[in-house]
């Protein structure tokens, strides 16, 4: 064979090889094409996109490791994109009021009656909570600094200086699978009821109460202390 023959051939094979090593094993679909398929299904990247800022509270029924009720929990969440988080929660032995603008922020906790800083895994707490965020996640595509890959079939994973979630996603809807109930809120679905279950926390059976899309929020509300010291559950 003559050498440009070889050369042809080495190359075609070679493409091939590459070809090959780019389509996920086994037909799995990577991590963005199943982001895209999550977001069509909750109503659009466009409408999640357009979401400036959330308030929600969920009211939850929490159980310790061996499904022992502990109590009820009420939690707010004010959220103002990209980094601005609000949260007020009251409930047996966590009650809490915290404050963070991606960068600092404080808290109050039940057990010290006064405003802390956010230091050592306080901090680290406010900064998971944050990158978990689900509407970061649903449009973390356009956000940046998310790498989108896929461990398994039907699963996003998102990671993000040292952090990583997974989004497991329902293959008949393409809604993610650990939420039971939905409702629609400007054409954008969000969980209304939901199971949640952590290896340090025990689990919690949440309801959504209200949830309001752009409706204004303020960064200096969020940012201002509550001068009770105590959760603010409901608009002033």
């Amino acid at each position: 064979m003559r050498s440009s023959q070889i050369r042809a051939s080495w190359c075609a094979g070679l493409a091939a090889i590459l070809l090959l090593a780019a389509i996920p094993a086994s037909g799995q679909d990577s991590g963005l094409v199943l982001l895209h398929k999550m977001q069509r299904a909750l109503g659009g990247a466009d409408k999640i996109a357009a979401i400036h800022d959330l308030d929600w509270t969920i009211r939850a029924e929490t159980f310790d490791h061996s499904g022992k009720p502990i109590g009820q929990v009420t939690k707010r969440t004010r959220w103002i994109r990209p980094n601005y988080l609000r949260l007020d929660q009251v409930g047996p032995g966590d009650t809490y009021v915290l404050y963070f603008d991606g960068t600092s922020g404080w808290e109050i906790l039940p057990d010290n009656k006064r405003v802390l800083k956010l230091v050592g895994s306080e901090l680290e707490f406010a900064r998971k909570y944050l990158f978990s965020f689900q509407l970061n996640l649903w449009t973390a595509d356009r956000a940046g600094g998310y790498t989108i890959t896929s461990p398994a079939a039907n699963v996003v994973r998102f990671s993000a200086n040292g952090y990583s979630d997974d989004i497991t996603l329902d293959p008949r809807t393409w809604l993610p699978a650990e939420i039971l109930e939905w409702t629609t809120v400007q054409g954008v679905r969000f969980p209304a009821h939901q199971l949640h279950s952590h290896k340090d926390d025990g689990s919690a059976d949440m309801r959504t109460q209200t949830v309001k899309f752009n409706s204004g929020l303020d960064p200096r509300v969020l940012a201002a202390k509550p001068p009770d010291l105590k959760p603010v559950l409901v608009s002033k």
